[in-house]
């Protein structure tokens, strides 16, 4: 099987890395090729057929420094039709009014360039003020939800979930 999903991350501490690291073992290292926007940039973000894309959230919902120096370069990748999962890291606890913004932005981006968006994740089990990673009806995470601060032990389970979820909604289960 060829690699046909491309999982883009950025990561400033190695936590957003090490769980692109644990998603690309649940998936499966012959279907999934992981790139670290901060050394590879995004330009061959078109040449996959799926995409995963990791983000943490800085300070007051602010977005992680790789991804804020290549937010233009989304203008112009070729992502319509292409079906997409997100995730994100925040703190629920510290930064409890931003919980997982950076997500919901670029959520909003892909969607914005006419990628499907997959991978929504329940907002139980998760205690924050307010995030803009919510679906409509704030029912929701517009992808998966983690929280390296204060759940650490919950990541390898959640994460094992997520990554079939994501296969069967990218319909290559």
């Amino acid at each position: 099987m060829s690699r046909s999903i491309g999982l883009f991350y950025g990561s400033t501490t190695g936590n957003t890395e090490s769980v692109a690291e644990l998603i690309a073992e649940n998936i499966g290292l012959d279907r999934i090729h992981r790139i670290d926007i901060a050394a590879d940039g995004l330009d061959s973000i078109a040449e996959y057929s799926h995409l995963i894309l990791g983000i943490p959230t800085w300070d007051f919902g602010e977005l992680q420094e790789d991804w804020s120096d290549l937010w233009q370069v989304l203008d112009a990748a070729d992502v319509a039709g292409k079906k997409c999962a997100v995730f994100g890291l925040g703190d629920q606890i510290g930064y409890g009014e931003w919980f997982l913004d950076a997500m919901g932005l670029l959520h909003d981006r892909m969607q914005e360039r006419g990628a499907e968006l997959v991978g929504y994740w329940p907002v139980e089990g998760y205690d924050f003020e307010a995030s803009k990673a919510l679906n409509e009806d704030k029912s929701k995470f517009v992808g998966l939800a983690i929280d390296e601060d204060c759940q650490h032990g919950e990541t390898t389970e959640r994460v094992e979930q997520w990554c079939k979820q994501v296969l069967v909604e990218f319909g290559i289960s």
